[in-house]
């Protein structure tokens, strides 16, 4: 079990949302109503999906399953639209495992997360900024208070602070007696660098202040406090060992990104010392304890730095010594390992195509066992109940949005999974119409095999052409799934056929195929890409003379090449994408990722120029509608720039939007609903349509779109402005690896 973190309120990739207080009048409390993004009845008919739907998903996840075997307590997010600023909701839910008797157990305006049984099953605990027992603001900013541990019966009442630690904890985990938290906190700001952030007086020496993150105990009986790791170290993941004395954890050198390569796993006993556990060049990281105790299951490489080879599962005596590698012949990535209660087989969830799927092997033959996941589809946040027969599973397909399941073995198999939350029910009880979903493959140049995700719009008809969105993932070391998408459903809606490719360079299809593109981006992915829409074009399901592209991130990078590279697309919309290989190197937060590909800059200069867009930026022919957030660090926003600075020079037709405030994704609500709007608009005046779910005027939204009383979005067509990817960890179907991301 990996230690339970603070999930962020939106950041970057990843959001939480929450909850509505709702009680009956004996105190019992009565299910929340699913969230539907209007009002709307069952008898009004089928209506489409809109943008505004995209942003009223309700998400389920963090599930954990109690010591017997009954129960799951799980966080479930809703966005709250009567909040000024759009802001989610997370709270804490509980429900047998046959589906039956699910109930809110926490409420208020501040979200918690994290929820974690005690040994005893009578309590749980969890992480919350809410304001402790003495009043004091418990703010996730403020350094005196942050967010604390706290504890609660899961029958019900009040819940109480278990931490009041020096600038709020990070995540915890619970001692397997139950006796102790073990506490993963930032160092406290002194008081001088207080005062001088008060003074602005805080000038920063680049690469040499960090803040670290460490261990520390805490006595849960009397709230005694005992620091247990120190240096100048970056400390996540830890893990208690079953017999309570020794403690896994994974360092990092510093706060930097691109220094997660460099991870290393180290032990410690409770009186603080502390050795590493393995000398390797390349990362180490999530070390999982075998139920008895006697083996220590790592997940590791040999390659040191930033690189793309699959990691693979080592098995190391606890007390140290020679590692038994396992999986060398599995050709696709390694993901945390999780134990059979009896200690014979380890078990793991991957990207496999445009699947994510369950493995496991047998930690004494090293055979891959029969084991396969409860359902099809796209699955995650895998937990085993202890007595090893039942499965919880979060479980997404394209037509199904993401809900918690249970699956309990039965022989070779399994029952009959059962659905545990029911997320998202005013999709069906409003009859949201969606676009069919399939996997399709296609041959490249070179004679391989390439896959890719297809959406068709709602009511297709056979032998009728539809205009193309073609939408390349991020990563590159990623994929496209075949999951939910409401992006892809809202495209969907007005009339588009949507293809998402894995070209060469994509996850989940073998290390050759994943190292395809080093030294060629924009080479061999542009050919799959390419030949993917010759492919549907030649099914007689797209219209050739009515296609538009976007990507973001590496996809940004990918729809940038390609508005150099040909003039078949009448509309081309790279969101945080790279122009400038060369300036990108020095600018980006993860300069190791890009230089696994490339190299330095200094060593291959003709490389870098050759295969940044900007070099070949006269070549444009098609409209161009670039997007980028004001704070990104992942691709700088001069990436963006450089090219629309180029473009306007050129004469060329272009649209350039700066969403302020938001980083490599766009987090903030109504910045995301107005990207996607624009994209919607953009896209349907681009090949002639006439959008059947946003009010458009000339190709970009309309005004007075917000709903719901909501304060309308106003970020003029031509002003700066930021873009985001909100709500898509779970939503647009991209399998993510560590990277420029979606």
């Amino acid at each position: 079990m990996s230690i339970r973190r603070l999930a962020p309120a939106v950041v970057g990739l990843l959001f939480v949302i929450g909850g509505i207080n709702l009680r009956g009048t004996n105190g019992s409390t009565l299910p929340l109503p699913a969230q539907a993004p209007q009002a709307s009845s069952a008898s009004s008919g089928p209506r489409l999906m809109t943008v505004k739907d995209t942003q009223s998903f309700v998400s389920v996840g963090s599930p954990a399953v109690s010591p017997d075997g009954q129960w799951l307590l799980y966080t479930r997010s809703v966005r709250d639209w009567d909040d000024a600023q759009l802001r989610t909701r997370t709270h804490i839910w509980r429900v047998r495992l046959d589906g039956t008797d699910a109930r809110q157990l926490t409420f208020g305006t501040d979200n918690t997360t994290s929820p974690a049984w005690f040994p005893d099953g009578k309590r749980f605990a969890f992480v919350s900024a809410r304001a402790t027992q003495t009043g004091a603001s418990a703010s996730a900013d403020d350094e005196g208070g942050g967010s604390q541990v706290f504890v609660m019966y899961t029958d019900g009442g009040e819940a109480w602070p278990s931490t009041k630690h020096d600038g709020g904890v990070s995540g915890f985990e619970i001692s397997p007696d139950g006796s102790t938290l073990l506490l993963t906190a930032r160092d406290p700001l002194s008081a001088d660098e207080r005062r001088r952030r008060k003074d602005r007086d805080d000038a920063e020496v680049v690469d040499e202040v960090f803040r670290w993150t460490h261990l520390w105990l805490l006595d849960v009986a009397s709230g005694e406090e005992k620091r247990l790791t120190d240096g100048a170290l970056v400390v996540s993941d830890p893990q208690w060992s079953p017999d309570g004395k020794t403690i896994a954890y994974v360092t990092r050198p510093t706060t930097k990104i691109d220094d997660s390569a460099w991870s290393d796993v180290w032990v410690t006993d409770l009186d603080g010392n502390a050795r590493k556990f393995f000398e390797n060049p390349g990362p180490d990281s999530a070390p999982r304890w075998s139920p008895d105790g006697s083996t220590l299951a790592v997940v590791s490489k040999p390659q040191s730095g930033n690189t793309q080879w699959y990691s693979k599962l080592h098995l190391f005596p606890a007390a140290g010594g020679a590692p038994k590698v396992l999986l060398n012949d599995f050709d696709l990535d390694f993901g945390q390992p999780i134990w059979a209660p009896d200690g014979r087989i380890v078990y793991w969830s991957t990207g496999q195509g445009t699947k994510v799927n369950l493995f496991g092997v047998d930690v004494t033959t090293r055979e891959l066992t029969t084991t396969r996941a409860p359902m099809a589809g796209v699955n995650g946040s895998w937990q085993l109940s202890k007595d090893g027969m039942t499965w919880v599973f979060s479980h997404n397909t394209g037509a199904l949005s993401s809900d918690l399941w249970a699956a309990r073995r039965q022989g070779d198999g399994y029952a009959t999974p059962v659905r545990l939350t029911h997320a998202n029910q005013w999709l069906e009880q409003e009859q949201v119409q969606l676009g069919a979903v399939e996997t399709i493959r296609w041959t490249n140049s070179d004679g391989g095999a390439i896959e890719g995700v297809l959406t068709r719009p709602v009511g297709y008809r056979a032998g009728t052409r539809y205009p193309l969105i073609v939408n390349p993932h991020g990563g590159p070391s990623s994929a496209s799934m075949e999951s939910f998408s409401s992006t892809n459903q809202v495209l969907a809606a007005n009339g588009f056929l949507v293809l998402q490719i894995n070209f060469r360079g994509s996850s989940g299809y073998g290390q050759t195929h994943l190292n395809a593109n080093q030294n060629t981006w924009g080479m061999g992915d542009y050919d799959d890409i390419m030949k993917g829409v010759d492919y549907v074009i030649a099914q007689g399901w797209a219209d050739p003379d009515r296609m538009v592209a976007y990507g973001w991130s590496y996809g940004g990078y990918m729809t940038f090449w390609m508005s150099t590279q040909t003039d078949r697309f009448k509309l081309i919309s790279p969101g945080a994408g790279l122009t400038n290989l060369y300036s990108m190197y020095s600018t980006t937060d993860i300069p190791g990722y890009l230089g696994w590909f490339f190299g330095t800059p200094w060593d291959n200069e003709d490389l870098y120029r050759r295969l940044s867009p900007i070099r070949h930026v006269k070549n444009v022919t098609s409209k161009m509608l670039i997007m980028h957030g004001a704070a990104d660090a992942r691709v700088p926003t001069t990436q963006a720039v450089e090219f629309y600075k180029a473009l306007k020079d050129l004469g060329k037709d272009v649209t350039f939007i700066r969403y302020p405030r938001q980083g490599h994704g766009i987090a903030e609500t109504r910045l995301a609903m107005d990207r996607l709007r624009r994209y919607v608009c953009a896209f349907t005046d681009a090949v002639g349509l006439v959008s059947t779910t946003e009010k458009c005027e000339g190709g970009v939204p309309a005004a007075g779109q917000g709903g719901a009383g909501l304060v309308d979005v106003d970020l003029p067509w031509s002003a700066p402005s930021t873009a985001s990817l909100a709500g898509e960890s779970f939503d647009r179907g991209v399998f993510v690896s560590p990277g420029l991301g979606h």
